[in-house]
């Protein structure tokens, strides 16, 4: 099943399956390889963050352009099938990747410990907001319910923006 007629469970047991094979894979290739263990979850975590900002940065844009379409439109119905697979099959797991990799690289590399890590990990959590915000967006628009403009959805294009830029100066720079 894909897109706006899956269940809340299916996206449940989809979000499950994938934090398992994830969380699985991880663990594994600790234990097979320890040295090598932490170089390839930071590789995987960066494809990660990689692909859920690409897709974070392009939703907003189709929000902007799916408003000039009618309700019903060719292309609204376009629009809509766009916004769920980006959000279902790149976004959704993607940020799970991220979550999951990035936990284990606080724990194993940090111990959690670090004031720019703290700050880095409330980032996340408002980029997890952002993320919520426009996962229930997408249902809004797929039942021709948007009451946001196009320049709202503009703004929110920035949000993620942002949240990327002070992330990425936290963990190079590390400034505290």
């Amino acid at each position: 099943m894909a897109g706006p007629r899956m269940t809340g469970a299916d996206r449940a047991r989809r979000a499950l399956t994938a934090l398992a094979i994830t969380t699985a894979s991880a663990f594994g290739l600790a234990w097979l390889a320890p040295a090598s263990a932490v170089l390839w979850i930071k590789a995987f975590h960066v494809i990660a963050v990689i692909s859920w900002m690409a897709g974070m940065l392009y939703l907003p844009r189709l929000f902007v352009y799916h408003c000039a379409a009618a309700p019903g439109s060719e292309a609204s119905e376009t629009f809509k099938t766009m916004e769920a697979r980006l959000l279902e099959y790149i976004i959704n797991p993607a940020m799970i990747m991220t979550w999951v990799l990035g936990l284990w690289l606080a724990w194993s590399s940090f111990g959690f410990r670090g004031g720019w890590l703290h700050a880095k990990l409330a980032l996340v959590f408002a980029l997890s907001g952002v993320h919520g915000y426009f996962a229930g967006a997408v249902r809004a628009f797929a039942e021709d319910r948007n009451r946001r403009s196009a320049r709202h959805w503009r703004v929110m294009n920035e949000v993620p923006t942002m949240i990327m830029i002070a992330v990425v100066i936290l963990v190079v720079v590390k400034p505290f």
